[in-house]
């Protein structure tokens, strides 16, 4: 079976707990704090970990704590990232979480969303079935390596996170991708926000023409809908007990969906397990479930 290629970062989150976000010049107290692993190509990578479908991390790790925190922690989980050491330290993410579960990040971007052609040309391709990126790598000074990357092996499925910082991508970049006919997978606030529709199903259409390929749309505790050029899709929720945070959900959902298509099943039933994995995902701290964990929810 052929490999998933992941591309994009492995962040050190420091998730901050707090009743709520201060106003400016305000004061909070902090209610607890911790260092974990994160970043959108890991938490997408963890899911596709755990249904057991081959893959490949292709996650650049800078010096630094924060990148020797990344190194440590991937060393313990039996994951290494096959490119060289970048001459630069990682950044991290602060992932403020509030009482309600809604996240709120401040970043600091550093080595970890950096990407040089050179590493590409070390890549088999022969070997990859899809790949998958994120806006915040595109976004950054090095997004249009990626693309070009991507160009060269165009016949390869993509499959698009864009992610909040979508509006902020350089446009000629977003057409590059959209050219390749990539599925893209996003919530509705991001899908509404870069196509200026006043429905999900006017975005999605809008999003489709450009791509000319499926459109998967996260509504949260709505569940989620598709779009795939003939009928526009409602797929039911799987309703979380209770919210602890959304970090990673978005990345969880895309992951599930791209480990369930390898596996064979309909885009349907992909989204549908991305559902209720999602729906287990809020429901505790941070990004990344436990095989236990996963087998329950599905």
């Amino acid at each position: 079976m052929k490999k998933i290629l992941l591309i994009g970062s492995t962040v050190a989150d420091i998730i901050i707990n707090l009743d709520h976000l201060p106003t400016t010049s305000g004061d909070v107290n902090v209610i607890s704090q911790e260092m974990s692993l994160g970043g959108c190509a890991y938490n997408v990578s963890n899911m596709i970990h755990l249904f057991n479908v081959p893959y490949r991390l292709f996650s650049p790790v800078g010096t630094g704590l924060y990148g020797d925190f990344v190194r440590n922690q991937l060393a313990v989980k039996g994951l290494a990232s096959p490119m060289p050491t970048p001459d630069q330290a990682n950044g991290c993410c602060y992932c403020f979480v509030e009482e309600g579960g809604e996240r709120t990040f401040v970043c600091d971007h550093g080595a970890e969303y950096l990407f040089y052609k050179e590493w590409f040309d070390t890549l088999k391709m022969e070997k990859v079935s899809s790949i998958y990126i994120c806006g915040l790598e595109i976004e950054d000074k090095t997004g249009g390596t990626i693309v070009d990357f991507l160009e060269a092996n165009s016949t390869i499925p993509v499959f698009f996170a864009p992610g909040p910082r979508i509006c902020f991508i350089d446009r000629s970049l977003m057409d590059r991708i959209f050219a390749l006919h990539p599925i893209v997978h996003l919530n509705e606030d991001e899908l509404c926000g870069f196509t200026g529709a006043a429905s999900l199903e006017e975005g999605a259409r809008a999003l489709y023409a450009l791509t000319g390929n499926t459109v998967i749309v996260t509504h949260g505790a709505e569940g989620a809908y598709y779009y795939d050029g003939d009928e526009f899709i409602h797929v039911p929720p799987v309703r979380a007990e209770k919210v602890v945070d959304t970090i990673g959900a978005g990345d969880s959902h895309i992951g599930t969906v791209m480990a369930c298509l390898a596996k064979g099943k309909s885009i349907y039933e992909a989204i549908k397990t991305a559902n209720a994995v999602s729906s287990l995902v809020v429901g505790k701290k941070g990004a990344t479930l436990s095989r236990e964990e996963l087998a329950i929810t599905i």
